[in-house]
Order: C-alpha cells, then structure tokens, then sequence
C-alpha cells in the first residue's frame, strides 16, 4: 500500500471497488476529498436515480443528488451520506464491510451484505438479512453480527460527526461548480 499524506479537496479521481459477497465487482469513478492514514473521503454524483425500501419505508437518491463517502480501514463498516442538488440531506447508508484497502487510486472492500439506511428524522432499518446464506448470528463466524451491534450502538455518533463535517469541510457550496456541470 501507498504511504498516503494528508489531503484536503485533493479532486483526484479515484475508483471505489465493491467486491459483492458472490464475487462480483463494481466499480465507481469518485474524486478523492480527503485522505488521512487509516481513512479516505469520496465524493461520487448520482447518475441514475434509485430507491431503497424497507417494509416501513423508502428512500429515493434522485439523479444529480450526490454522495459523500466515508471508508475508515480499522472500522467494519463505511458510510455513504447522500444530499440532493440544493445541499438538502437525504438519508445516509451504512455497509457492514471488511478488508477495506486505500490506496493513492483506489478503495476497495468487501461488502457482507448487511446494510443499515438512515433517514433524515434518524429512523434506521437494517437491510438484507434474507440474502445471507445462513442465520445473522452464524454468518461469517458472528462477526457481521458483532459488527453490526457495534454500529447501532455508535450510529447516532457517526452520523453526527458526519453532519458536522458536511456543514464545514463538506459544505455544499463547495460541490455546486462540479454539480453544474453535471447537470
């Protein structure tokens, strides 16, 4: 691995990789905001509107919305925290992930299928459960279990420093010149 310095607004382009629990790999183009030792900052446009619904909910991230992506190597999960074109919160997303890997061109993590969505009045639902090959508690050794434990008890703290970030570092007029010309 890279030794990586610290960045701020670094606006390199660089890929996030997503090795899916099957195998398969996705890849997206982001710019790199920040990068510190053990952590990195993305920030990706939304190019294609989506939905996530739970059994109480949905959420939609439409089209020109944009993410910004925190990966942290020493924690088992990353966080995508999504506004739309005007800056207004959406909703965040939490992956429960291992080997995160950061390099000066990529992030890479397995993703292990477990997902927690954030809506904007805090209410959380954990996503997924019915596509793990065996019972939560079980599947791979109790550790997404754990981990997932480990998050809902410090959700509510990550998501705040996360807020408070976005109204500072990441503030949304910084984005604007770059969502104009996307849209």
């Amino acid at each position: 691995m890279t030794n990586l310095r610290t960045h701020q607004f670094n606006g390199a382009e660089i890929i996030e990789r997503k090795i899916r629990y099957d195998s398969e790999v996705v890849e997206y183009n982001c710019m790199l905001l920040t990068v510190q030792n053990k952590n990195v900052v993305l920030f990706h446009i939304i190019e294609d509107t989506f939905t996530m619904k739970t059994n109480q909910a949905q959420l939609t991230i439409p089209k020109g919305s944009y993410t910004i992506a925190y990966y942290w190597k020493e924690r088992p999960y990353n966080l995508y925290f999504w506004r739309d074109h005007k800056g207004n919160y959406l909703g965040s997303y939490f992956n429960i992930v291992k080997n995160t890997w950061i390099s000066d061109r990529m992030v890479s993590f397995e993703d292990l299928i477990i997902d927690i969505l954030v809506l904007p009045n805090g209410e959380y639902f954990i996503l997924d459960e019915d596509e793990l090959p065996e019972s939560l508690e079980k599947f791979e050794n109790g550790s997404v279990q754990h981990s997932l434990n480990l998050l809902t008890e410090s959700l509510h703290a990550v998501l705040f420093q996360a807020i408070s970030e976005s109204e500072g570092i990441y503030a949304h007029e910084k984005f604007i010149p770059l969502l104009e010309r996307f849209l």
